[in-house]
């Protein structure tokens, strides 16, 4: 059994990431195998808290893979750990819109079975908090929240008023934060920055982060209410397991059990015969993508190799197939129209019909142009920023039969983003958006998959079986 907690708070904003990085970072330092996951889509707090453990941070997303992949997935990424820490999203309660809990904080807490830490931000209330708190541990008696962390606490009067508030609402204080700036990680328009981008920089937050919750918190106590969980009876997802049925109940037959390569014969006409290779990018500009996608490619027998598209020149030797995740390509335009070679051996390798799979950032990065600098070319479309934010998750049907879904299949995914892109004519439109509005999106071109919304292929693991199979 893997001890763990889930770190949440009321609202957005109130010192989640700080403190969940900060226990991470902490507990690591002593010694601890830690398992770090996110609640929800986003991509870059998952890069600090893995900076902060030295493992891949995964996320848990209930809308996007079913909430019954959430408790495999966690135990898949929590394999050989001591402690797991789950950073939530937005405030305890809330979730996917118009969805009552799913993709809730709350909801993914008890599917883990996992004690609740509530992070509040005390700095312009003092007994108000017992109320909050209160209203917080029960609401829901399903969520345990065994404890509260007061962040931006201002003075030592201040945290007096504080826990002499709490002290008649059973929910014990396991730790004060003063208001620290040193540990503060800078923002912009899609969020905090990624670690990619600022990497030198990102080490020194997170070391004071660590150091900020160990002054701070009750490390011991947060560990035994960590402990405190109980079992937990879940099989490990494994990228390699067949039959599994995505949230969308698209049934896919995946690869077995074990070896990757011990392919039952129902599916071993449809595997490669030799390892083809998948060009992944990455990079400062191309930091969102899930660390499932990667394990997946290689489960259905693909060589996956990554590469910088600010830096290389040329695709990976041998690539038969790309995948290009979402970043901010709109803050390295200028770098990735300067790298020519490498726009056009993309170019090339589309026009030679592979399989390429884009998302968002990678759909501008395919596009023509990006706020007027040449990209790649492969649409005719051009991209542009807006003042416009488009967020939110997206219930998708495949509209054209692409390298990714055959059309009528459903998926789930999210769309994040602050650009628009302006189509020319003659590509197919990729998926036909159910919700929050009914309209078509995204590209289907040749062997070109190309789309704002982005997918976690756990949900529907059939769609790498079938990128790789187009690689052969």
């Amino acid at each position: 059994m893997v001890a763990r907690l889930v770190i949440a708070a009321p609202s957005s904003g109130a010192g989640k990431t700080t403190v969940a990085t900060g226990l991470m970072a902490a507990f690591a330092g002593r010694g601890l195998a830690v398992s770090p996951h996110k609640v929800g889509p986003d991509y870059i707090d998952p890069g600090y808290h893995a900076l902060a453990t030295g493992r891949p941070g995964r996320n848990l997303d209930a809308y996007m893979c079913g909430t019954g992949l959430i408790a495999p997935l966690f135990a898949h990424g929590a394999r050989g750990c001591d402690l797991a820490v789950v950073e939530g999203v937005m405030g305890l309660y809330d979730g996917a819109a118009d969805q009552g809990e799913l993709a809730s904080t709350a909801q993914v807490s008890k599917l883990l079975k996992a004690p609740v830490v509530l992070v509040v931000d005390a700095s312009s209330q003092s007994r108000s908090v017992a109320a909050l708190v209160h209203g917080f541990a029960s609401w829901d008696p399903e969520v345990r929240i065994g404890g509260v962390i007061l962040n931006k606490v201002a003075t030592d009067r201040h945290e007096h008023l504080l826990r002499e508030a709490l002290g008649e609402s059973g929910v014990p204080v396991l730790g004060v934060l003063r208001r620290a700036p040193a540990v503060a990680t800078p923002s912009r328009h899609l969020g905090l920055v990624p670690v990619a981008e600022r990497q030198a920089a990102a080490v020194e937050a997170v070391a004071a982060q660590a150091e900020q919750v160990r002054q701070g918190c009750d490390l011991e106590a947060l560990l035994a209410l960590a402990r405190s969980a109980p079992e937990l009876h879940a099989e490990a997802w494994s990228p390699g397991v067949a039959g599994r049925v995505s949230a969308g109940g698209w049934v896919v037959p995946t690869l077995p059990q074990g070896s990757a390569w011990e392919v039952p014969p129902a599916l071993a006409e449809r595997m490669p015969t030799t390892r083809p290779v998948v060009a992944l990018a990455g990079g400062a500009a191309f930091t969102f993508s899930y660390a499932e996608h990667a394990e997946l490619l290689t489960a259905a027998g693909a060589e996956v190799v990554t590469f910088d598209p600010l830096r290389d020149e040329a695709l990976p030797e041998g690539t038969s197939g790309l995948v290009i995740g979402g970043g901010f390509p709109e803050m390295y335009g200028a770098e990735l129209s300067a790298n020519e070679p490498l726009r056009n051996a993309v170019a090339e390798l589309a026009a030679a019909g592979a399989p390429i799979a884009a998302e968002c950032a990678g759909l501008l990065y395919l596009a023509r142009s990006l706020d007027g600098r040449p990209m790649c070319g492969v649409l005719d479309a051009d991209a542009r920023m807006s003042e416009r934010l488009t967020l939110g998750y997206r219930d998708a049907v495949a509209v054209s039969d692409s390298v990714l879904a055959p059309a009528g299949a459903r998926m789930r995914g999210h769309e994040f983003h602050r650009t628009v892109i302006e189509p020319g004519a003659g590509a197919r439109a990729a998926w036909g958006l159910r919700q929050p509005e009914r309209r078509v999106e995204g590209f289907v071109q040749g062997g070109v998959h190309a789309s704002y919304v982005h997918t976690h292929w756990a949900g529907a693991p059939e769609a790498a079986l079938r990128f790789v199979e187009h690689c052969g």
